[in-house]
């Protein structure tokens, strides 16, 4: 007698999408690959036809204004924010997918916003730096990895000896936190040759009259 064959048999949570919300945090320094990975994680979910928003804050305009683009020159559609309070607004009711992008720029209200939207059953993607050039924690960053499911801490290589580099390196001189686009303002280094007083390098006394 020949075999029937029948349907595999499929769950009925199997035939519908996950509605479970959770967080996921991209960290390291500048050079590690963060929006890089943040893109390849946007995009998968955008072959299989699920529904995506990226954001960014208002201020990073570096590659540009509607799109994240990593140092590779990977890029994804981006809506711009100013703080967390329009980001929630901006974010559809069909979208399943949030990614998040330079999330250190925002505020920390972005904290309450990222729970929230997990909550409701969105995936939230984060990436953004976890601690800044002087090796402080760059909130709200490392408040967001404790409440994530799945924190992904990434590494450059060292500019200096090719190492694994784990802290973000200013080599100008400037006494703000942030510096944007000026690529050549930072350096990815390891603990090894990670220097804390290189950024406030002694000013030349040059003599215009010379």
């Amino acid at each position: 007698r020949r075999a029937e064959l029948r349907p595999p048999l499929v769950s009925p949570a199997m035939e519908r999408r996950d509605e479970r919300g959770w967080v996921e945090v991209i960290s390291g320094p500048m050079f590690s690959g963060k929006s890089e990975e943040l893109i390849r994680r946007i995009t998968r979910y955008q072959i299989a036809r699920i529904p995506t928003q990226t954001f960014k804050p208002m201020i990073d305009d570096r590659y540009a204004t509607d799109e994240v683009v990593s140092h590779s020159q990977l890029s994804t559609a981006a809506q711009n924010a100013t703080d967390s309070d329009e980001l929630l607004r901006l974010v559809e009711d069909r979208t399943v997918v949030v990614g998040i992008d330079e999330g250190q720029f925002f505020d920390e209200g972005l904290i309450d916003v990222v729970e929230a939207l997990a909550r409701s059953g969105k995936k939230v993607i984060i990436a953004g730096l976890d601690l800044d050039f002087l090796r402080r924690p760059f909130e709200p960053i490392p408040t967001l990895m404790t409440r994530a499911e799945y924190v992904t801490k990434t590494l450059a290589v060292c500019h200096r000896c090719g190492g694994a580099g784990m802290y973000t390196q200013r080599v100008i001189q400037s006494d703000e936190l942030v510096v944007l686009g000026a690529t050549a303002a930072y350096e990815a280094r390891c603990r090894h040759c990670y220097d804390p007083t290189e950024s406030h390098q002694e000013r030349l006394e040059i003599d215009e009259d010379e």
